[in-house]
């Protein structure tokens, strides 16, 4: 095999450079970003590559970010995005006055406390800017090690970096939990096979006895990192063969109790500069401050012997630089609690009491319960998860529960820190403190932020809203009653919980849960009264007052109020108001899990139907963060673009999937919606009897389509259905109920579903002119799919009556079906063409001029379609074009049979050779 002589520390790394290659290739070749993750043990040549990427990177002209993460960190709220974005902020005039100063802010350069949704729109915009003038790589080394904070804008970075020149490369060991956000599949970095590794052994230390080398090969079992340590320990003469070896060599975590033998052999004052230096960390302490911790006298001394070990240096900054992450590691974990303890509190001692980072090493230093203590970390907790940094202030106020003298303020805080937990996206930290919780007395006075902990992670995590009718209608009594007589302590709390009893109410339709919404509107704000007005009464103006509160909105009444606005506005089908783009710059994911379901359900009604399987994707990252809800409704969403397509195949599999779960729960909203869904598809395939069966299983002739938003939404497919299946007297009956409730003073989507309504049941004389009004509504042409089912409509009646212009609309709604995927509708037009003298078949040409591969196929399926045939599994496709194997192998199934081929072997000849199909 050959090896790059010129790089040793890459022998054997060929696939992952080959990945990081591709990535940066992309990038500087217009075709969108990517990310990779990388993957692996302590020492087995993450940092190396990243090295290699980011020396690449410069070479051709990149501009490169990097953050590396540090155990002593994780509690620094947006540390690691200061490390990254800090040299672009200062430079950079791109960013509004807003963005600057809640970047700022969060990086601890100004005073202030932001709102945590500015902060990743900021970063969106920065980087945006920099990659005007040249594509950019961000090197996230030790994700495991990134505050949550900053991994959580990292992975909203990460989610759009897609479409932008931006290669998003990071590392982390295998129980990382950092970039769970990412739905990459990662890279495994994995130990180098025995040629490699003697090829790296071998380039390093060329003068190892051959005894030795086959030693060292043996117990460092491909670790590059221990093919690098393990021979610097042995003396010269083992290091020739001439004097006998240990017994053991250390490997894997081995290697860091090989770095603590070492630090045995140090002094104790340089054991306690280097424990010293591992704990300092962050900008209070990067410039050397941390250095009056050591005793008098002796910092140049233990300073000569830690470098002449090699274990570490002193950087210019003042910052101990330790030669690899092991060795910190291995720092920390050789000390004792009481040395841990008593290296906290000499660091604390050296920065002011007003310095955050104090605070910190108090905690770290602390053993037995403080009050004072416990209440300034909950005050720093309180005042983090205000600036965005929910997960780190949970971290905190949970530490100040552990110093609690009293076991109510222990509780107090624990619930507290569970609540904080869930708005900072870390949603089984929420479930675990809840659990713990539930084995606690709970005081009166924080019934009902426990009540709101439990229902939140029921709610999202559990798929369960049984604690939802049952504790948050008294939660709403007592805060109300807290409010009248002025002893109120949660600060809107009582909008929190009334949205998430109303989230309970729409999905199961519990009227204890609607009849304490009714009997609290009052106690919420405008934008809460607006949102029940919608799922309960959605009539004229509702939709008119939505866009009149969005509008006279400050962005931070808006961060406070975003789930609110998005659910009011998904009662409605009003996309026109197009709220989820103003909350993309929400980086938490409860925030950002609430704008892609809006996004899914309004690409479904827009006709952008190639996002479809975005929907698959979100699923997938929703369950790796626990959001187990929202994975259910996003398959959820997934199954309507299946129904519209008329896939009964993969709708029958996505309720196999899902409807189990909504079962148990009682989703009466998520049932409703896959029984809609069901005779949508009959409808597709003609079935029109069994359509109205299924559609009468949620409304009956004659019955008003009721206060449930989606029950209005019905109007089109019932009367349709009714109609075709010879039940005309039932259709009129539907389209009366439509018009008794005012069905189309809703919205613009909801006029215009009644007058395809009463299109498809006008009578003869009133037909052709009732089409023609229903497609010339304003907006008619947004609902791209509706539009063209009430062209296929038109142009049967048309062609049924030797009409003219029958094949003009129905070639028009056969390009939208052709152009959705909708093949049993687009089926439906050409039997109508047909049936009107119209083929719509091409002539037929030679072979030069047949149709190309290409042609047959959507651009992701023409990739996904090349690097198959390439010899690339399903995971190495996925890891290229950002996809899950499970969605690859889905568009594989519908390349095949567009191809004419059956296996992927065929694929070559089927793209280089479409006549041969």
């Amino acid at each position: 095999m050959a090896h790059d002589r010129q790089d040793p520390a890459l022998i054997g790394r060929q696939r992952e450079t080959g990945l990081l290659a591709g990535a940066l290739d992309r990038a500087q070749g217009g075709t969108g970003g990517a990310t990779v993750l990388l993957r692996g043990d302590a020492g087995v040549g993450k940092s190396t590559l990243l090295a290699w990427t980011e020396r690449t990177a410069r070479g051709r002209g990149f501009t490169v970010l990097r953050a590396v993460g540090a155990e002593a960190e994780t509690d620094l709220a947006f540390g690691a995005l200061h490390q990254a974005l800090w040299s672009l902020c200062q430079r950079s005039d791109a960013l509004s006055a807003h963005q600057r100063d809640a970047l700022e802010s969060a990086f601890g350069a100004r005073s202030g406390t932001p709102s945590g949704f500015a902060v990743g729109a900021a970063a969106l915009a920065l980087l945006d800017d920099a990659m005007r003038a040249a594509p950019v790589l961000l090197v996230l080394d030790d994700l495991h090690w990134i505050d949550s904070s900053s991994a959580t804008v990292f992975g909203f970075l990460y989610r759009r970096c897609a479409e932008l020149p931006l290669v998003i490369v990071g590392a982390t060991r295998p129980d990382g939990q950092a970039a769970q956000a990412w739905a990459t599949e990662p890279v495994d970095v994995r130990a180098l096979p025995r040629a490699d590794a003697a090829a790296l052994l071998g380039s390093r230390f060329p003068e190892l006895a051959d005894s030795t080398r086959d030693r060292v090969l043996v117990e460092a079992d491909g670790n590059p990192l221990a093919l690098v340590e393990l021979p610097r320990q042995l003396a010269a003469a083992q290091q020739r063969g001439v004097a006998p070896l240990p017994d053991r060599l250390p490997l894997g975590r081995r290697l860091e109790r090989m770095f603590a033998e070492r630090l045995d052999a140090t002094s104790p004052e340089a054991a306690r500069l280097l424990l010293l230096g591992a704990l300092a960390t962050g900008p209070d302490l990067s410039s050397g401050t941390w250095l009056r911790a050591v005793p008098d006298g002796r910092v140049r001394e233990s300073l000569e012997r830690v470098e002449a070990d090699g274990l570490a240096r002193l950087d210019a900054a003042g910052q101990l630089v330790f030669r690899h992450p092991l060795v910190r590691t291995a720092v920390v974990a050789a000390a004792s609690d009481a040395a841990l303890r008593e290296a906290h509190q000499a660091l604390a001692d050296t920065l002011a009491p007003s310095d955050p980072r104090r605070l910190a090493h108090e905690a770290a230093a602390a053993l037995l319960p403080d009050a004072d203590l416990a209440r300034r970390l909950e005050t720093a907790g309180r005042d983090l998860a205000r600036r965005g940094g929910g997960a780190e202030g949970a971290l905190l106020v949970e530490r100040a529960a552990v110093l609690s003298p009293d076991s109510c303020d222990r509780v107090r805080r624990l619930t507290a820190a569970a609540v904080m937990a869930a708005h900072g996206g870390q949603l089984r930290h929420t479930a675990a403190l809840v659990e713990e919780l539930k084995t606690a007395s709970v005081p009166p006075d924080v019934a009902p932020l426990f009540a709101y902990a439990v229902v939140y992670a029921d709610q999202s995590h559990h798929v369960e809203f049984t604690s939802s009718a049952a504790l948050l209608p008294a939660a709403l009594d007592t805060l109300a009653a807290s409010a009248a007589s002025g002893a109120d302590t949660f600060g809107g709390l009582v909008q929190q919980v009334f949205f998430k009893l109303l989230l309970a109410a729409t999905y199961t339709d519990d009227p204890w849960a609607w009849q304490a919404l009714q009997r609290h509107r009052d106690a919420v704000s405008e934008v809460g009264r607006l949102c029940l007005r919608a799922w309960t009464e959605p009539g004229p103006g509702v939709a008119d007052a939505l866009r009149a509160v969005a509008a006279g909105m400050t962005e931070e009444q808006e961060a406070g109020s975003a789930w609110l606005l998005l659910w009011t506005n998904s009662a409605l089908d009003c996309p026109e108001i197009d709220l989820w783009r103003r909350f993309t710059g929400l980086h938490g994911y409860a925030s950002e899990g609430s704008v892609a379901k809006a996004k899914s359900h309004q690409d479904f009604l827009l006709g952008d139907w190639d996002r479809a399987e975005d929907c698959l994707r979100e699923a997938e990252i929703a369950d790796e963060l626990g959001y187990h809800t929202n994975a259910l409704l996003f398959r959820q969403y997934h199954a309507a673009f299946l129904a519209g397509r008329g896939d009964e195949a993969g709708l029958e599999a996505v309720d196999r999937a899902v409807r189990p779960a909504a079962t148990r729960a009682r989703m009466r909203s998520v049932l409703d919606r896959l029984t809609h869904l069901r005779g949508l598809a009959a409808l597709a395939h003609q079935r029109h009897e069994e359509a109205y069966a299924h559609l009468c299983e949620l409304l009956e002739p004659e019955r008003l389509p009721g206060g449930r938003p989606w029950h209005h939404a019905l109007v089109f497919d019932l009367v349709a259905a009714a109609v075709h299946a010879g039940r005309r007297e039932e259709a009129l009956a539907h389209l009366a109920a439509a018009r008794t409730a005012r069905t189309a003073e809703i919205s613009g989507r909801h006029a215009f579903l009644v007058a395809a309504a009463a299109a498809v049941a006008a009578e003869d004389d009133d037909a052709d002119e009732a089409f023609r009004a229903a497609a010339e509504l304003p907006g008619a042409e947004r609902w791209a799919f509706d539009l063209a089912r009430l062209r296929l409509a038109h142009g049967a009646w048309l062609r049924r009556r030797h009409r003219s212009g029958a094949r003009e609309v129905l070639r028009a709604a056969h390009h939208v079906f052709r152009r959705l995927e909708a093949r049993p509708w687009a089926a439906q037009c050409e039997e109508e063409l047909r049936a009107a003298g119209d083929a719509l078949v091409p002539p037929q040409r030679g072979p030069a001029e047949a149709p190309s591969a290409p042609t047959l196929l959507t651009g992701q399926e023409l990739r996904i379609a090349r690097l198959a045939a390439t010899g690339l599994t399903n995971k190495e496709i996925g890891q290229r074009l950002q996809l899950s194997p499970r969605t690859v192998a889905a568009h594989l199934y519908k390349i095949f049979p567009k191809l004419g081929i059956t296996s992927r072997a065929a694929l070559a000849h089927a793209l280089s050779h479409p006549g041969a199909r």
